[in-house]
């Protein structure tokens, strides 16, 4: 019967029912740290959505900032959606930052799961080393869905 419950309580949460801002909260893990505070500069919204064509993408998938800037991603459709910022694509010492500037990380540079509709992710790159960040949707990327930001001073 418990497993009945749990199992219809995350079925409820997975389609959106119940309070949106408790679902697009997580835990931080132990040791994790939560997200550095944001500083004065633009907001850049990116979209996250599955495509009347069935694909899977950010809109825009290319997006150029400046160092201060914050990017908030939203699930817009097709979700479950995140933020994985790729090892090995990201400037030297980004890591770091992108690190502090990441709240509820799933892992290193990985951003939480958004489970409900409108639900955002935000990222501060106050701080952030100039060059070309790649990233991907962890539960799409093997369905293409990756993109680039580029950060100037």
């Amino acid at each position: 019967m418990r497993k009945l419950i749990a199992a219809i309580a995350l079925t409820v949460m997975a389609c959106g029912g119940g309070d949106r801002d408790a679902q697009a909260q997580q835990v931080t893990p132990a040791g994790d740290t939560p997200a550095a505070e944001a500083t004065e500069g633009a907001v850049h919204e990116v979209q996250m959505v599955l495509t009347d064509a069935g694909e899977y993408k950010y809109i825009p998938d290319e997006l150029t900032i400046k160092v201060g800037d914050t990017v908030r991603w939203t699930n817009v459709s097709g979700g479950p959606h995140n933020v994985q910022f790729t090892a090995g694509e990201v400037p030297d010492g980004a890591e770091e930052v992108l690190n502090a500037a990441m709240a509820n990380r799933m892992g290193p540079m990985n951003g939480q799961l958004l489970l409900a509709p409108n639900a955002v992710y935000e990222v501060s790159f106050a701080g952030a080393p100039v060059g070309q960040y790649g990233y991907v949707c962890t539960p799409h990327v093997m369905l293409g869905m990756t993109a680039s930001l580029t950060v100037e001073n």
